[in-house]
């Protein structure tokens, strides 16, 4: 589920027009990063009443999601170029949203919307171009019953690279998009098992990569390195 080449006009669809949120300027990134701490913190610093022995599954996993949410907010972007900064700006909320929802940490999700979506620069359009805020490369298969689009896509086969015309989900708006990623990831069972990983973005990628989630063979090692990326300089 690699992003498009471009986007062709789908024959069974009637688009309607949507927009992207505006953009955020890189001050804001640093400081949206730093503002969620102030939602978790509190539960991380009382502490848990027993080790991860005492604990259910639920309570292991609410640990996980509240750690998870800590984890990144020492990156402050300031090693990205502007459009990168203004793209974060613009998805970071989400991201955070559904991070909180996996345990996993939001620059891990930040990071594959970077990676499928160009950072911003190569997304999912409809016919008309507006965006169909589809970041993640999502698939629309029989069972999808929201909106579709087509596009060129590569995928690799038998070795090769492919170009192929591929139908994929399109959305209203961002909060439809992660909300539905957090369904695709949590509730498929070739997926669920990223969540609760925190800030292990190896661990992310590899259960993305054991699932399918995209053909290209060196796909875990390219999202590993947009984390790398964002994160920044240790």
């Amino acid at each position: 589920m690699l992003h498009p080449d471009f986007r062709i006009n789908s024959p069974v669809m009637t688009p309607s027009a949507s927009s992207i949120a505006p953009a955020a300027d890189g001050g804001q990134f640093a400081a949206v990063f730093r503002d969620t701490r102030q939602e978790i913190v509190a539960l991380i610093d009382q502490g848990f009443p027993a080790g991860d022995e005492a604990l259910t599954p639920q309570g292991l996993l609410l640990r996980q999601r509240a750690q998870a949410a800590a984890a990144p907010l020492a990156v402050d972007g300031s090693h990205l170029d502007a459009q990168q900064q203004a793209f974060l700006g613009d998805i970071l909320p989400h991201a955070q949203k559904a991070a909180r929802a996996l345990g996993v940490s939001p620059d891990i999700i930040a990071a594959h919307a970077a990676l499928e979506s160009g950072w911003g620069q190569a997304p999912l359009r409809r016919a008309d171009g507006s965006s169909s805020h589809n970041l993640f490369g999502i698939k629309a298969g029989q069972g999808w019953r929201g909106e579709r689009i087509a596009a060129l896509t590569t995928e690799h086969q038998d070795g090769v690279d492919v170009k192929q015309v591929a139908p994929f989900r399109a959305y209203a708006d961002y909060d439809g998009a992660f909300a539905d990623y957090v369904s695709l990831l949590s509730s498929s069972p070739r997926f669920k098992a990223v969540q609760g990983v925190g800030s292990d973005a190896a661990a992310f990628a590899a259960v993305l990569a054991r699932g399918g989630y995209a053909t290209d063979p060196a796909y875990a090692s390219k999202l590993q390195q947009t984390v790398s990326r964002l994160r920044g300089p240790a």
